[in-house]
């Protein structure tokens, strides 16, 4: 019965080696048909030809000898040159095997390697969810910030920062009339102003060292540059660095409503920045560190009356300049945590 037949290697599927390895090669069968014109030539060679009956089967042993030899050696020869080529296919075919697992492997760990790259620790998104949670839920948050400024003058031609006036408390003595030291000076022009505000690149920027030079000899932008380097250099202590955000651009016309007073909703685009780790980390440390939270009120406060006057005498396209220095990024990252632009 057909039923009673035993499973052959074709129902074992595509595992079994019979189904993908067959019995018989194309090589074999060469070797068979060049092994049979053999014979079939030896036999006309004995037969036919007459040879036989002249020369007769019998002899020497070494004659014998001589004669089977002459028979199978090429036989031999046949079948030696057959397995060499069934070797060498089998070995090509190994080869390729080996060559697609290596491919794979390959793929398979550039792949691996590109998600870790991308991917957040679950327990680091754990971790920056809960410091987010603890900000949102807590009552005892951190004072917001209020604006301290007054009431807004009528625009006039000036500098980037106006002179200040007398500073009573100065330990530098006056000069006649009550002149400050330092009202001899030019006003700081806006193009510093701005430079001053992004501080030097690096060691070697000599045009940057300068211009810090020439702001920190300006009352005004004096304040808000070391207000802005405390700042910087307590947030570089958690390894949240200005050069690593990438905020969203706002207009110049929203920085102007924002130095004219505004509030709420239609300057909620100051607070460009989406970077959860540091907002997380920044709002953590208001909370537990009050010299922190003293040098972040005392920096948004200075920021605050600056860009009053900053705005009068500045065109949209330097507003968008300023908006692009360090020290308008780390505004922009302590104002959100600080509620500035809600």
């Amino acid at each position: 019965m057909a039923d009673d037949k035993q499973p052959t290697s074709l129902d074992l599927g595509i595992y079994s080696r019979e189904t993908t390895t067959p019995r018989i090669t194309t090589v074999e069968v060469v070797a068979l048909m060049l092994s049979g014109a053999w014979l079939v030539g030896v036999l006309w060679f004995f037969f036919w030809s007459g040879l036989s009956e002249t020369a007769g089967i019998g002899g020497s042993p070494l004659e014998i000898t001589m004669l089977m030899l002459a028979i199978f050696m090429p036989i031999a020869l046949i079948w030696v040159a057959a397995s060499a080529a069934k070797t060498a296919r089998i070995m090509r075919e190994e080869a390729a095997r080996l060559q697609s697992a290596i491919d794979a492997m390959r793929a398979a760990y550039i792949v691996q390697q590109q998600r870790s790259a991308v991917e957040i620790k679950p327990d680091l998104i754990a971790k920056l969810n809960r410091l987010v949670a603890a900000q949102e839920a807590d009552p005892a948050a951190p004072a917001t910030f209020t604006s301290l400024r007054k009431a807004r003058e009528p625009a006039e031609d000036r500098a980037a920062i106006p002179q200040p006036a007398a500073d009573q408390t100065a330990p530098q003595p006056g000069f006649l009339f009550g002149t400050p030291p330092e009202a001899l000076d030019d006003p700081i022009s806006i193009a510093d102003f701005i430079k001053a505000l992004n501080f030097p690149e690096n060691e070697h920027d000599k045009e940057g060292f300068r211009t810090l030079r020439r702001a920190l000899k300006d009352p005004a932008t004096k304040k808000l540059i070391r207000a802005s380097q405390d700042v910087l250099t307590l947030l570089s202590q958690d390894g949240i660095y200005m050069d690593d955000l990438r905020p969203d651009r706002a207009k110049p016309e929203i920085w102007r409503r924002f130095a004219q007073g505004g509030r709420g909703k239609p300057i909620s685009a100051l607070g460009g920045i989406r970077d959860r780790s540091s907002l997380a980390l920044a709002a953590g440390r208001m909370k537990q560190d009050p010299v922190f939270r003293d040098a972040v009120h005392h920096f948004l406060r200075q920021f605050d009356r600056t860009l009053v006057e900053f705005e009068r005498n500045a065109t949209d396209e330097e507003i968008a300049l300023m908006s692009d220095t360090r020290t308008v990024r780390a505004f922009m990252l302590m104002g959100r945590v600080t509620g500035v632009f809600d």
